[in-house]
């Protein structure tokens, strides 16, 4: 699986494939072993490597989390509840500042996106070829498909965001009710006598609400894989090729930690101010 016994072309296209389930062309199930055999599956199918990755970082997000609440102490804190704490209280401020209603849920549900996102992102620094290896050499498959990094597949990234806007819904039809949601969506902004475009305009908007959150995600994280992959590539050349590809690396691995923490936190703050306008009456 390495590039030195794939061509340039497959190597980009077997780092890019997520390792897939479902039913085959022939009624049998089983895992894709191409891209097309997995485009086969359709819908139903799954991304074993994107569920198995992302349940496996919220458990840790947890484990860690509840360890530090067990082991809490007014004394002096240890290095766990020292992080635990300046996240929350990173988080609480993050809330206070964006959302200006009142919902005990708001706060605990940010904490756990910027977290779980943040997890999944920075599977983006380890080394290219280590994991995929590894699960390689564990089945005996040297061309398996395994993508580590959850937040570029967009199957997470629109499941993570359609599950905020039906919150958003289920919110906004809560505070506001059936008939204020409805009149929110018909008579804003040119009134009554512009309702056609009035339902266009805020039904659009209300569209490009989980639309946005998902693609922005998927789109910075897939480009930063992309960029690795490419680098990746030159240690398949001579000695100075594999330097500079060292320095590289290394140089965007170093950046890239400011893209990973900054879409973690532009999906969760976004996300607040959703929850936020839900929460919000217009006259």
């Amino acid at each position: 699986m390495s590039a030195e016994t794939l061509t340039s072309t497959e190597y980009i296209k077997h780092h890019l494939q997520n390792l897939t389930y479902g039913q085959k062309a022939d009624g049998t199930w089983g895992l894709a072993h191409s891209a097309a055999e997995a485009k086969e599956m359709g819908f139903w199918a799954i991304n074993v490597d994107t569920m198995g990755w992302s349940i496996f970082l919220g458990l840790l997000f947890l484990f860690f989390f509840t360890k530090a609440a067990k082991r809490a102490t007014t004394g002096v804190p240890g290095g766990l509840q020292n992080f635990v704490e300046w996240v929350v209280e990173f988080i609480d401020s993050s809330v206070r500042g964006s959302f200006s209603g009142r919902n005990p849920l708001v706060a605990p549900l940010a904490l756990t996106i910027f977290l779980w996102i943040f997890l999944m992102n920075a599977m983006d620094l380890l080394p290219i070829d280590w994991l995929p290896k590894l699960a390689a050499t564990i089945t005996g498959d040297p061309h398996l498909f395994f993508k580590v990094v959850p937040t570029t597949d967009p199957n997470a990234t629109f499941g993570m965001s359609i599950a905020v806007f039906l919150l958003v819904l289920y919110y906004s039809v809560k505070m506001k009710g059936v008939g204020g949601f409805v009149g929110e969506l018909t008579l804003q902004p040119f009134g009554k006598f512009g309702l056609p475009a009035n339902l266009f305009l805020e039904g659009v908007n209300l569209i490009a609400k989980p639309v946005s959150l998902a693609l922005r995600l998927f789109g910075n994280m897939y480009a930063g894989e992309m960029i690795f992959i490419l680098i990746a590539l030159m240690f398949s050349g001579g000695a100075m090729l594999v330097l500079a590809g060292g320095v590289l690396q290394w140089a965007w691995a170093v950046f890239h930690i400011l893209v990973i923490t900054l879409q973690a936190f532009i999906f969760m703050t976004l996300t607040i101010v959703y929850l936020d306008m839900a929460h919000q009456e217009h006259h």
